[in-house]
């Protein structure tokens, strides 16, 4: 606890919110792209501690929201069918799909299994031989590596009833649909920093050079964040849009190159859709050739999917950082965690999850002495 408890040190943190008052001349739009680091906001007050020209916008970077219905629809039809263990984290078993859910499929005989890594899937796979084992495989860049490395395992060892169903996603793409949209306000990035722990930074200069935005890779403890803003607000100030490292402790400027080497092993780039968004160019990977048997979707024929997401949902508007959670209608009234119109409220990263655990009452921050971060 004592490594956790230095970066949430009250007098850090008041020194960083000087900074930033005292550097702040006119008003900014900043992005923090991963859903930990929103909840870590909402939950500490860090937003409403800024000056009033600071404004954070909540990105995309939640894997479970931005997992399209289509796949979700998807894993519902294969979980329903005789002589399939379907196997996935447990908050995807409460996202919404078209008609249920995951724990509704569990709850009318489908065998859903709520497991804690892929290798756990894999196992039931080797202990369930004469049964077909999935596991659904979603996420970053984070959860892309040991998915793909299950993958190669099981090829390795010969086992053939297990197979992913995959919807993994990739962070710069997702920042170029941002900064392209003509709705963009966004003025510069707080960059997820275990993406960048397996990838590197290799993907950012370019993108900052050609956007004007400077991107700083940012941590997820309350002294990172507000490091991580007070980086960026700095270099807005000064007219600069580089790329700045501000969570060394975990990434090096190559990433993991085990990681990434697993990656380009079993998977390939691909175009795809993100709930709420659309479809973004190369924004994600499928299983390559060689490994396509492992694919379920290959595996499984699954057509005939008709999606309807429910009109009310503005949750593809919040993912785009249009709306804040609290200016849905829906927000806290037909759409709670108990009962989501969309997976914003469901997801443990979800921003209307952080929202109505931590803001629902519209309750000020605490007084800054009082503040569990500063």
């Amino acid at each position: 606890m004592k490594y956790l408890e230095e970066f949430q040190n009250p007098e850090l943190a008041r020194g960083l919110l000087d900074d930033i008052r005292a550097t702040v001349t006119r008003p900014w739009a900043l992005m923090e792209v991963c859903g930990g680091q929103t909840h870590t906001i909402i939950r500490h007050g860090i937003d409403q501690l800024l000056p009033d020209e600071v404004e954070l916008i909540h990105g995309p970077g939640c894997p479970v929201c931005v997992t399209p219905l289509e796949v979700i629809d998807k894993a519902l039809e294969i979980a329903s069918r005789p002589g399939v263990i379907f196997c996935s984290f447990g908050d995807m078993l409460r996202v919404p799909g078209t008609d249920r859910d995951l724990f509704r499929v569990r709850g009318e005989g489908g065998d859903v299994r709520i497991v804690y890594s892929p290798l756990d899937a894999l196992r039931i796979a080797r202990e369930n031989p004469t049964r077909e084992v999935v596991f659904f495989g979603i996420g970053f860049e984070t959860t892309a590596p040991p998915n793909a490395m299950t993958v190669h395992q099981a090829r390795r060892l010969g086992i053939r009833n297990f197979s992913l169903l995959v919807s993994h996603v990739r962070v710069p793409p997702a920042i170029e649909a941002i900064m392209t949209s003509p709705d963009c306000r966004v003025q510069g990035f707080l960059a997820a920093g275990h993406v960048c722990s397996v990838m590197g930074v290799d993907e950012y200069p370019e993108l900052a050079a050609r956007h004007k935005v400077p991107i700083v890779v940012t941590g997820f403890e309350p002294l990172d964040i507000l490091e991580g803003i007070r980086r960026t607000v700095h270099q807005l100030e000064r007219g600069e849009h580089t790329v700045e490292n501000a969570y060394p402790r975990a990434v090096r400027p190559e990433g993991n190159p085990a990681a990434k080497a697993m990656l380009a092993d079993v998977f390939e780039v691909t175009d795809r859709a993100w709930r709420g968004i659309g479809v973004i160019p190369q924004s994600g990977w499928r299983l390559s050739a060689r490994y396509r048997e492992y694919d379920a979707e290959h595996r499984f024929e699954v057509s005939g999917i008709n999606t309807r997401e429910p009109a009310e949902c503005r949750s593809g508007e919040v993912l785009q950082g249009l709306l804040k959670p609290n200016q849905c209608e829906a927000f806290g009234t037909t759409c709670t965690p108990r009962s989501p119109l969309g997976a914003t409220m469901v997801s443990s990263e979800g921003a209307c999850a952080a929202y109505y655990l931590y803001r629902r009452l519209g309750m000020p921050a605490a007084p800054l002495e009082a503040s569990p971060v500063a």
